[in-house]
């Protein structure tokens, strides 16, 4: 695999991979990025356009998977300050004053789930803040109460997945999330 910022000459292909639906239900990736009203207004089109202007802007606001010449998974992976919408979270509200870099969401292909893409998106994104000065990657992955999850219950990841990749927890702010970070050297 090969793994590449979004930027505008790739924007065609992450639209490939989104499809006509945005992923899961016109999303686009733009939850963490809106408050819960601004989503519902703009889902679908709305988003697809608000993650496109983002794009446009210069700002990276992912990375993306390839496989043989095609976009195959993607990781939303920025600054925490990006995603508004974690701070206004009662569970995943900051838990210090460190500058982190934040996972908020993956998307695989149905051809290439269930083939370690996830994990290497995470090892990736760990490159990629690596490369921008970044610190410190923090992640929020759902604890599985069930082994077949449904996608929409496992964009944001998985522990174990996050520990295989040198995550380690930080906090757990309820039953179903944890706080882990990969501290950069």
């Amino acid at each position: 695999m090969q793994f590449h910022p979004l930027t505008p000459e790739r924007w065609s292909d992450f639209e490939a991979l989104f499809g006509a639906r945005g992923a899961y239900g016109g999303c686009w990736c733009m939850w963490w990025r809106l408050t819960r009203s601004q989503f519902a207004k703009q889902q679908g089109d709305a988003n697809r356009r608000a993650m496109q202007a983002i794009v446009q802007s210069g700002r990276v606001p992912g990375i993306l998977a390839y496989a043989e010449g095609r976009a195959v998974g993607w990781c939303s992976v920025a600054p925490r300050e990006d995603f508004p919408s974690l701070n206004r979270s009662r569970v995943l509200k900051a838990i210090d004053d460190e500058p982190v870099w934040s996972i908020v969401c993956f998307f695989v292909a149905k051809t290439h789930r269930n083939r370690g893409v996830i994990e290497a998106l995470i090892r990736a994104a760990v490159d990629h803040v690596r490369g921008r000065g970044g610190k410190i990657v923090e992640a929020y992955p759902t604890v599985s109460r069930s082994k077949q999850a449904p996608p929409t219950s496992s964009f944001m990841g998985f522990p174990d997945v996050f520990e295989r990749a040198g995550f380690t927890i930080c906090a757990e702010p309820s039953a179903a999330k944890r706080v882990m970070r990969n501290c950069i050297r």
